[in-house]
């Protein structure tokens, strides 16, 4: 089964790349964050037409997260959270997988920038929400797949320029904590787990040239529950989606298990 994640940065501006490369990739299941739109706006038959169903929760003009699958998803939640700016930014479902009843949860993590300001309040407390969330849900089910935009460099490796992040919203170092946070609660950092001094990119600004320059960072991420890690396959960072024209400025990370 290939489960993918990507921040498109927009469903609607975006919706000519993301066919394109679904009908290349052929993902089971495809988490998208960032879509930008109301639940009423989505493309819905876009993805019908190529056999997806499409889970959302969306946002006017901001945030927004979705699940596009061909799959049975069971038991969609838009609530894991309880947010208190009532911002569109977790999905979850369920996919059997043989035996395995395994929740996936779609997550887009507020960016928090600037530091001396409210967003990086929010920031903080919704991580502190979530990862508490994560410790209840886990004594329900032990096989957790969390995905999407983290909004966060885990290590100095992950970013082309680490000091230049190290007060920086995504490079703090409370908040790559809370990133360890969460992998002690008995996951695993797949990219890193399969690629221990791989230096690849998710993001790359659209700005200053980043992307020719490849002065990105890898802020999304694939953490699995620990008793799931003998089933993956692969995973990989594809960045040809980043090189279309009118890119997103992530690319999608991809998740092979068996």
């Amino acid at each position: 089964m290939k489960i993918i994640s990507w921040n498109v940065n927009s469903v609607r501006a975006r919706i000519t790349n993301i066919l394109e490369y679904i009908n290349q990739a052929k993902p089971d299941v495809l988490l998208i964050q960032e879509i930008k739109t109301e639940d009423k706006n989505f493309p819905y038959e876009d993805f019908e037409k190529n056999g997806y169903y499409s889970y959302v929760y969306g946002q006017k003009s901001y945030n927004g997260v979705a699940i596009i699958s061909k799959v049975e998803i069971s038991n969609i939640n838009k609530d894991f959270i309880k947010d208190d700016l009532k911002q569109s930014r977790v999905i979850t479902g369920e996919i059997q997988l043989k035996n395995k009843k395994i929740e996936i949860i779609n997550i887009y993590v507020p960016n928090g920038n600037p530091i001396e300001t409210k967003k990086y309040d929010y920031k903080k407390i919704w991580l502190k929400k979530f990862i508490l969330n994560i410790k209840k849900k886990l004594n329900k089910n032990s096989n957790l797949i969390i995905a999407g935009d983290f909004n966060i460099i885990p290590e100095e490796i992950d970013v082309h320029d680490f000091k230049r992040y190290e007060n920086d919203a995504l490079g703090k170092l409370e908040i790559r904590k809370k990133f360890r946070e969460l992998l002690n609660l008995g996951f695993s950092d797949v990219y890193r787990l399969k690629n221990k001094d791989k230096r690849e990119y998710t993001f790359w600004d659209y700005f200053a040239g980043s992307w020719q320059k490849n002065n990105g960072m890898r802020i999304d991420h694939f953490l699995l529950s620990n008793n799931l890690l003998d089933d993956i396959s692969s995973i990989n960072i594809n960045k040809k989606p980043r090189s279309k024209t009118k890119p997103s400025d992530h690319t999608p990370i991809e998740l092979e298990i068996n």
